[in-house]
């Protein structure tokens, strides 16, 4: 049962002042988990928190004390090198681990020295991959991108039928999956145009972004013993922004009959901080509603608390930025604007479907939403909608034109929830830029 506590009480404030800004992505309230390390590449890897601009290192955190009288299977989670251990551990421990560090950073009228010492700008951080991610799996859960897309190969009949039954997704390439600043180095694959004889191997036209939401495997399942809906959200640690880039004149080509493969394979970017259930809890929503002519989900992804409150209103936002903006100092340009609340499966029907053979899922696994697209225009989630296939263009601040990427091109990608009488939560930044020497 999804339920607000009191980590989310928007009186809160924290003694570090950055937090209290009404426009940070990272108050008190969210708290967000991450890793990273500080001096270079010898430098070991920690755990951190999302305070304000600062980092809150749980390592020196925990060597200082802070965390005495938590279970000792937790101060050991986090004093390890990527976050495996704790996703691991379960809800309980997750709550019990969040409820401490608010705690320790919310203003009482003092400070506490040791946690003052264990605080770290963020621009003096390196942000690592969160977990060492063992399996991606990518969904394809927005009926609007399933349909807008389907118009452009099937006018005539966009969604297959099999849709409104099954929470449709592929097996993705964990190994190319790399964390927010990343350059992405433009792939090469077979392609074909259309008055082409035969396919050629040339480095893809057709570069494209998808926006989408990720969440990370925190408890995982036996192999053969399937996850209850009921059971779902207790397995899922947290959620995070995903671009699975898309190379299309590949995909185009080499998605019959079995689907994506090298298309989608050369590279995926997420954001760093990884924002916890609880710490969403105040914007969850009730689940899509279906139209009045659509199947109902069948039993075992149906349950009555996964309806009224599977959905999450999180505001997504996709920018992007030429080199020519940025030498004339022009900010990024906004593409889209959509919400999370609006796909048609929930994270839970997600998990419980990815498990319902038998499939064993573990900590640290991340599974994607696939485009998140609206009901409108605005709400689009990637160029191939945008543009209709390339068939129309975008036109940037400096007169430039889009139909897919170009190289130097910069796709920032940003998610945030707003509710009244609740503070502002954020996902920071998901970036990553087409590089210049391909």
């Amino acid at each position: 049962m999804i339920s607000i506590n009191a980590t989310s009480d928007p009186s809160l404030r924290s003694w570090v002042e950055s937090a209290n800004s009404p426009d940070s992505d990272f108050p008190i309230q969210n708290l967000p988990f991450g890793v990273f390390r500080c001096g270079g590449i010898t430098e070991s890897s920690q755990i951190g928190v999302a305070i304000g601009d600062r980092i809150l290192n749980l390592s020196s955190s925990c060597q200082a004390g802070l965390f005495q009288g938590l279970p000792q299977e937790i101060q050991e989670a986090i004093l390890a090198s990527n976050l495996n251990l704790l996703m691991g551990l379960g809800q309980i421990a997750w709550s019990t681990l969040r409820d401490r560090i608010s705690n320790i950073l919310r203003w009482n009228g003092e400070t506490t020295p040791a946690a003052t010492a264990s605080l770290i700008p963020m621009s003096d951080a390196e942000m690592l991959l969160p977990a060492s991610i063992g399996d991606y799996t990518d969904f394809y859960a927005s009926i609007f991108h399933a349909t807008n897309v389907g118009k452009l190969f099937r006018p005539d009949n966009p969604l297959l039928p099999n849709y409104k039954y099954v929470p449709i997704a592929y097996h993705g390439r964990a190994s190319s999956i790399f964390t927010s600043g990343t350059s992405i180095k433009r792939p090469s694959g077979q392609t074909k145009k259309p008055d082409e004889q035969i396919p050629s191997f040339r480095a893809s036209q057709r570069l494209d972004y998808e926006l989408e939401v990720g969440f990370f495997v925190g408890s995982g399942n036996e192999l053969g013993q399937p996850i209850t809906i009921e059971k779902a959200e207790e397995h899922i640690f947290g959620l995070c922004l995903v671009n699975d880039w898309s190379a299309r004149d590949i995909q185009a080509w080499e998605y019959q009959p079995l689907g994506p493969f090298l298309a989608k394979s050369f590279a995926t970017t997420i954001s760093p901080w990884i924002v916890t259930k609880d710490a969403l809890a105040p914007f969850r929503c009730p689940a899509f509603q279906r139209a009045k002519e659509d199947p109902l989900p069948l039993s075992y992804l149906s349950d009555s608390d996964n309806t009224q409150l599977g959905g999450i209103d999180i505001t997504l936002e996709a920018f992007i930025s030429s080199p020519q903006m940025r030498e004339q100092g022009i900010e990024p340009l906004r593409l889209s604007r959509g919400s999370f609340k609006q796909m048609y499966w929930t994270i839970a029907q997600m998990l419980t479907h990815h498990t319902s053979n038998g499939c064993n899922l573990r900590a640290g696994d991340l599974l994607a939403s696939g485009t998140v697209s609206g009901e409108s225009d605005s709400a689009r989630g990637c160029l191939l909608e945008i543009t209709q296939g390339g068939s129309s263009t975008v036109e940037l601040p400096t007169g430039e034109v889009r139909s897919f990427l170009a190289d130097g091109d910069e796709v920032i990608l940003r998610g945030y929830c707003e509710k009244e009488g609740f503070a502002r939560v954020g996902f920071g930044e998901c970036r990553g830029m087409i590089r210049l020497d391909t």
